[in-house]
């Protein structure tokens, strides 16, 4: 078993502050800053050019690949590179070519970077986008649905869709995996979902502008890549000419970047090295102790599922999150819902748990309970 506090010591943030926000930001590990600034340092001696550069990129991104793999139980060849989930978002519901006649169902607690994608699909190709309450989108699939596009995790309070039951519409499925990859347990595979797009800058720790998404090998040929990039097509040399490449590589989005690999394969390494079974089950045991103890003390929690998100209605959400933050407490509010989220990591530990209890009873009922 990990120990704790090992784990903490790799992320100087928690030095000065409980860092309860990975559902937006990760903690940056040392390891990473370590490795971004040896990769400047080298590339300020050498520059970047000639064939030995190339590779190492190259050989950089597919380490970066084969740990989003094994973070989604995908093989590597099944995963292409991305700057966000809504890259990923974007490039099925673009390459699927989908028009007037066809529907979407997804839900009425998705993230922004699902329904500006969806809203595209709307008022250009006239696709119909029907939007129904999180837990019952499997019973909302129709004869017209062409997609299910859902988070795996509810970004506002960590409910889990039932993906069996999506699954078992027969229609396929893309799953918004923001607060899913790296956080719980993820077998796309066993899942059996046709597509799932995640982010790099959250749980995994890695940095901004990173992602991966999984496409189904089944599922392939029926995407056009909708942004042709680099990694695209077979032959580089005769790009006109080629057939596109074998895999998800050929949704990457660009010729890959040796800073973001750098960042995210140190990360990853961080993470992996803590063991992959037990960041995900203790950050998801922590967060359910948080939620007990919350709603024992009289707070109203946002539906929740076994995964590391809390959420707790607040008639002052960003004004609870500076108060928290000037108690040393950085969470994050959804003002749209009345809601204030915690995300709780492996790298929390129950103090600092206990002091946001606290700070947030204190501050909603004077007092240390209510």
């Amino acid at each position: 078993m990990t120990d704790p506090e090992q784990l903490r010591k790799h992320f100087p943030v928690l030095a000065t502050r409980a860092y309860l926000n990975a559902g937006s930001e990760g903690p940056v590990p040392q390891a990473a800053a370590d490795a971004v600034q040896q990769r400047l340092t080298e590339d300020l001696a050498s520059g970047r050019s000639g064939k030995a550069y190339i590779e190492m990129v190259l050989g950089m991104a597919a380490q970066t690949r084969a740990g989003y793999a094994q973070a989604m139980g995908a093989e590597a060849t099944n995963v292409a590179l991305t700057s966000s989930t809504t890259f990923g978002v974007n490039s099925v519901l673009q390459g699927l070519r989908l028009g007037a006649g066809d529907e979407i169902v997804t839900s009425d607690q998705e993230h922004p970077g699902v329904y500006a994608p969806l809203r595209l699909a709307k008022v250009r190709h006239g696709v119909k986008v029907k939007v129904v309450p999180f837990a019952e989108l499997p019973g909302e699939v129709g004869p017209n649905t062409k997609l299910i596009a859902c988070s795996h995790v509810s970004w506002v309070g960590g409910e889990v869709a039932d993906v069996p039951a999506l699954v078992a519409t027969g229609v396929p499925v893309l799953l918004d995996a923001a607060q899913a990859l790296g956080a719980i347990s993820v077998d796309v595979t066993a899942l059996g979902v046709d597509y799932y797009a995640g982010s790099g800058q959250k749980w995994m720790c890695g940095p901004e502008g990173s992602g991966a998404l999984y496409v189904k090998p089944s599922r392939l040929e029926e995407l056009e890549p909708p942004m042709p990039t680099y990694g695209t097509v077979a032959d580089i040399d005769d790009p006109l000419g080629s057939e596109l490449a074998e895999g998800a590589g050929r949704f990457d989005d660009g010729f890959p970047t040796a800073m973001r690999s750098a960042w995210a394969v140190a990360s990853m390494g961080v993470l992996g090295g803590a063991g992959w079974q037990w960041v995900q089950e203790r950050a998801a045991t922590l967060a359910a102790g948080l939620a007990s103890q919350l709603q024992e003390c009289g707070l109203e929690l946002a539906p929740r599922g076994r995964s590391t998100l809390v959420s707790w209605k607040s008639d002052d959400a960003n004004g609870d999150v500076a108060r928290l933050a000037a108690a040393g407490i950085v969470v994050r509010s959804i003002p749209s819902a009345g809601l204030v989220r915690a995300s709780v990591g492996a790298w929390s530990n129950e103090d600092e748990l206990q002091q946001l209890v606290e700070a947030v009873v204190e501050d909603r009922f004077g007092t240390r309970g209510p």
